[in-house]
This record gives structure tokens, C-alpha cells and sequence, in this order.
């Protein structure tokens, strides 16, 4: 075995299958779990077991995982008459929610950053960034996240020169809520590198002003990537900050297992999560995805986290091992290197389809199908080189033939290498056509549906996509009658906010924004809608042995909320409140009285 390959498996061990002795010590020294047994009764606790709602009288926890789910009679002979009683008052107990898709680091960067959602104009967006400009310490780039374009006045993203009015010798970068699509000032691209003689990068484009040369300003795709790579790293208090911020509001909608799906979108993603382990900062577990470009480097991260956290040979981590709640050695100090993410595509007016846009998006020539982002050499080698491993591989594609390339990589993998339980994740997974489900399902990947997308995109893909694509969009009613795992993700700060009970509302009533039904022969029950966040979403990520449910021997991940999904006007899931999120039986959010 190569020195390369032996420091890739050890890395790669580390993050999936290597406890830290450091975190486990800890673990034993304070445990995250009460060391009291807790029965909860009195309310309506849904097990989340098997494909119709199951109720249970009682649950008991011990040491952060379920002791029992059952009648309350078993419940309190297993607790022991010591045991602490939590009346839940009528209120709902759930599985703790799992984050299939969200940017956890990138979110916890942007609770830094100006808040661009809902700019009416330039003019808003450039007010709200020259508040930035005060708040930004010196060095650092002034940045703002979550405009549209398509919903300001002027429909378009702002120019260079529009930014320089906010600072003219300071790097200005404002990126758009789909996270695909950004602009800068002139400063910004000189710090980057880029110039008018710099070309387009493949699967992107800086947009040109009339002599087909000179930078305007906006930038999608790949382009954006080159720009925001070169932004000055978080470090220090700003780093911990990023993480602690996106921990508590993770936790305030009910998530116990959160996902970064991209490591590596900014060039200090790596720094702030080896920082979290170092330093204990997480109250919730994060599943990392790292992004493609920067695999290498988060594998050396692991390696150098390896070194550190290094099992020693004294049995000591074995007894330690034993005592730690999850059971799931794959965590460090709550942190997993679970995959690697590619992007196969673009957004809403970029997305890579084997037929052209019904309507050509805006800047666009037609016929227009989206862009290809990657070549298939490259995925190719992906899967030739991970198929066998644990490490999953997460693809972004909103297009169809995004989704074929996908399948082909995949169909090359199992011919040479023979089937694995590998679950590689269809990220988006916008428009599948009917013949390729059969494929995902003989190869076992699964789907993670962007429902939280309907509400503001709903109406432009009906218009965009057409008849046909949008009816069929994130085909959630089809894999349900197909009996195929799928799930519902936000990818937060695509969204505004990490909230899983939105998905579970747009899953079931599938409203754009205007109130028009989008799909609504791809609507689903609640049940099903919220086990695409629960037992489904823990089979994505691996996870089912210990989270996902509520049955006995698994973690003590709980959500209790102020009314039953299952039990309320539908179109008002979104409105029900978390009041508290329980992680290995220790309370991480409770909701203020």
C-alpha cells in the first residue's frame, strides 16, 4: 500500500469510523445525557416507526438514549421509581428532526453578513450594505446574502460600479439566495485575480459589458466560486461564533443532526470545523459533505485531526467507547466527514436538462438547457475511486440529464466494482423523468427534495420549466407509490431559515408563493412528509441504527412541538412552534415563555 492511499484510508477512518479519545473522555467526565432516567407521558408521542402513524403512552430515557416506547405501566418498572416525569401537557414528541441537505457552515458565516432577503431594489440593497460596511472589521470582505434579482425592480443583479458606491477600495461581494449566482465590486475582482482578460470558467460566466471584455459585475456558477474562494478566512472568535450561531437556530427548529453539504464553498470552511472539534462547540451532530475541489484538503484535515485524536493502545478508549450515548463512532467532538458533494448543475434558471427551458430565463440565448458543471471523466473517477468506500457521494442536479450523468458514473461503478449498500445522494433531484426512476431504485440512491424551493420559486419554474417539468418537479407521490426512500431538505441559507416544518407544510400543499398549486399530483400526507425528516432522512445519511425513530436503544434525539402535524389544517404545519429540542436527552432549546 502507497504512503498516498495509507494517509487517505487513515484520514478518511478518522471522521468515519475512529472515536476520539479526547471526545470521549470528555464525554464520560460531563456527559451530554442527564444521568437521571426521564419518562415523558401526557402528550401524544409519535414513534415515527413503519409507514402509518404510531402513538406510544409513554417513553423512558436513560443515559441520552431510549430506554422504552411503550405503555406507561413498562415505562416507569424500567425507570425506577426515581426516575424524573415529564408531563408533556397534551403537546407532541417527536424523533429529533435530521438536516438532509442544509449549509451549516455557510449559514453560520452568514449570520455575520447583511441579511439581503426580500431587497424591493438596488437602492435597498445597497442602503442595507453600506450598514454592513460598519460592522465589518478592517481587512475583512463586506459581504451580503439572499437578494433575487428576479423579484427586485429592476430584475437584475447590481453592477460593479452599482457596489462601488458602497465602498470603492474595499472588496464588495453580495451573493443571491440561491447561493449560484453573486456580483462584485471592483476591488473584489482585483483581489480575486480576475480582470477582463480573465476567460469563463467551465460551468460558469462573468457577465461582460457591450465590448464583449470588460467585467459588468454579476457572476454565476463556477465564476462566483473563484471569486468567494479568495475571501479572507473566519478565525479566531468569528469562527466560533459562525458555528455556535447556526447550532442554536438549527436547534431552535427542532434538528439534532445538522449537514454542511459543501466544505470548502469558502476557503476557511475547513479551519472553522476542526476548530469546533478542537474547542467542543457543538451542541448538535454535523455531518460534513466535503465540496469536490476541496476533498484533498479536508481529507488532510482529517489526517491531522487523526493524529491528535489518536486512539492510544492502553483499552482505555474502549472502556470510554462504551459509555458514549450514540454508539456511533463515526463522530468526533459531534463531527462526521459523511461524504463528498459534487455540483452536476445550476439553479432554477440554470439547471442542465436534455430539453431546452419552455421559456428562455433572462440573459439567455435560446435554445437554452442549463449548464453541465462537471465533465464525465471526472465523475467517473469519483465513483470508480468511492463506490467501495464509506464516504457517500452527494450531487447537486435540478436537470434530468444532470441525473443521467449521474446514473451512467453509477452504472460504470457497479459494473466494475459489483452493487454496494453506497445510498449516493440525488441532491435536488428537481425533474426526474419516469425512466430513470428505475435506476435509482436498482442502484439505491436516494433523492433529497428542496421542497422549501416551491414557495418563492414555485411560479417561475411553472413558467420556465413548463407543463410537463413542473407538474412532475420533485416527484415526492411517485417514490412514495414506488416504496423509494426520499427525503425533504431546506439547503439553508437557500432558504432564509433552517425551518423543517416548512418542508413539511411544501411537501404536503406544494404552494408557490402566489397560492398556486405546483404538482399537485406529486402532494403527500403529512405522515410521509415528516418522515422524509425523520426515519427517512436518518436512512440517507446512514444513520437509521441510532436516530430517525423512537424506538428503545436508540439516541435520545427529541422535538417537542405545540401541536400535532398530523392534527391541523395542513396548510398551517409551518406555523407550529418547536418548543424544545432535546439532544441525547439533554435540553439544547427551549422555546423563551
Amino acid at each position: 500500500m502507497s504512503f498516498h492511499h495509507s494517509f487517505r484510508v487513515l484520514s478518511v477512518c478518522l471522521w468515519l469510523g475512529v472515536a476520539s479519545a479526547s471526545a470521549l473522555a470528555q464525554q464520560s467526565q460531563a456527559p451530554n445525557a442527564s444521568p437521571q432516567t426521564t419518562v415523558y407521558l401526557g402528550g401524544e408521542i409519535l414513534t415515527m416507526r413503519g409507514m402509518s402513524p404510531e402513538y406510544v403512552e409513554s417513553l423512558a430515557v436513560k443515559d441520552g438514549k431510549i430506554l422504552f416506547a411503550g405503555p406507561l405501566a413498562e415505562s416507569k418498572k424500567l425507570a425506577g421509581e426515581s426516575a424524573l416525569t415529564i408531563d408533556l401537557g397534551g403537546k407532541t414528541l417527536l424523533p429529533g428532526f435530521i438536516d438532509t441537505h442544509g449549509h451549516f457552515v455557510y449559514f453560520g458565516k452568514n449570520l455575520v453578513d447583511a441579511n439581503l432577503f426580500n431587497c424591493a431594489d438596488i437602492a435597498e440593497l445597497i442602503a442595507r450594505m453600506r450598514k454592513q460596511v460598519d460592522r465589518t472589521p478592517e481587512g475583512a470582505w463586506i459581504v451580503g446574502f439572499g437578494y433575487q434579482a428576479r423579484s427586485m425592480k429592476e430584475g437584475r443583479p447590481p453592477t460593479s460600479e452599482e457596489l462601488d458606491l458602497i465602498s470603492a477600495d474595499r472588496p464588495v461581494m453580495v451573493v443571491d439566495s440561491s447561493g449560484h449566482l453573486g456580483a462584485a465590486n471592483s476591488a473584489a475582482f482585483k483581489a480575486a485575480g480576475i480582470s477582463a482578460e480573465s476567460p469563463d470558467p467551465t460551468g460558469g460566466m462573468f457577465a461582460r459589458k457591450p465590448d464583449g471584455k470588460s467585467l459588468l459585475g454579476p457572476m454565476e456558477e463556477t465564476a462566483l466560486n473563484a471569486v468567494r474562494a479568495k475571501r479572507p478566512p473566519f478565525s479566531g472568535e468569528l469562527a466560533s461564533r459562525a458555528i455556535t450561531g447556526a447550532a442554536e437556530v438549527w436547534a431552535s427548529y427542532g434538528q439534532t443532526t445538522a449537514m454542511e453539504a459543501g466544505l470548502g464553498l469558502g476557503n476557511d470552511d475547513i479551519g472553522i470545523v476542526t476548530n469546533a472539534i478542537d474547542n467542543k462547540l457543538l451542541s448538535i451532530d454535523l455531518y460534513v459533505a466535503a465540496k469536490d475541489s476541496a476533498l484533498d484538503d479536508t481529507l488532510a484535515a482529517a489526517y491531522s485531526v487523526a493524529t491528535q485524536y489518536n486512539p492510544d493502545s492502553t483499552g482505555i478508549v474502549e472502556k470510554l467507547r462504551a459509555s458514549r450515548p450514540d454508539l456511533d463512532n463515526r463522530y468526533v467532538n459531534r463531527v462526521r466527514l459523511g461524504g463528498v458533494k459534487f455540483w452536476l448543475d445550476g439553479s432554477l434558471d440554470t439547471a442542465w436538462f436534455t430539453q431546452p427551458y419552455s421559456e428562455t430565463p433572462a440573459g439567455k440565448t435560446a435554445p437554452f438547457s442549463g449548464y453541465r458543471q462537471i465533465p464525465d471523466e471526472v465523475l467517473d473517477r469519483v465513483f470508480d475511486k468511492y463506490w467501495t468506500s464509506e464516504l457517500q457521494i452527494h450531487m447537486h442536479m435540478n436537470g434530468d440529464a444532470a441525473a443521467d450523468q449521474a446514473l451512467n458514473a453509477i452504472s460504470k461503478a457497479v459494473k466494475k466494482h459489483g452493487m454496494r449498500d453506497h445510498r449516493p445522494v440525488f441532491v435536488h433531484a428537481a425533474w426526474l423523468r419516469l425512466d430513470q426512476i428505475e435506476p435509482i431504485k436498482r442502484y439505491g440512491a436516494v433523492p433529497s427534495f428542496l421542497t422549501a424551493g416551491i414557495i418563492p420559486g414555485g411560479d417561475a419554474v411553472v413558467r420556465l420549466w413548463g407543463a410537463e417539468r413542473s407538474a412532475g418537479a420533485m416527484a415526492s407521490r411517485t417514490f412514495l407509490r414506488s416504496n423509494l426512500p426520499f427525503t425533504f431538505s431546506h439547503d439553508a441559507p437557500v432558504s432564509p431559515t433552517p425551518s423543517i416544518l416548512a418542508l413539511v407544510d411544501a411537501g404536503v400543499n406544494r404552494l408557490s408563493g402566489t397560492g398556486k398549486v405546483v404538482g399537485p399530483d406529486e402532494r403527500i400526507p403529512p405522515y410521509h412528509a415528516l418522515r422524509a425528516v425523520t426515519a427517512m432522512a436518518a436512512y440517507q445519511l446512514k444513520e437509521e441504527q441510532s436516530k430517525g425513530t423512537l424506538e428503545a436503544g436508540k439516541l435520545a434525539d427529541l422535538v417537542i412541538l405545540d401541536k400535532n402535524p398530523l392534527k391541523v389544517e395542513s396548510t398551517t404545519i409551518k406555523d407550529i412552534a418547536v418548543l424544545e429540542t432535546i439532544k441525547e436527552g439533554k435540553t439544547v432549546f427551549k422555546k423563551p415563555q
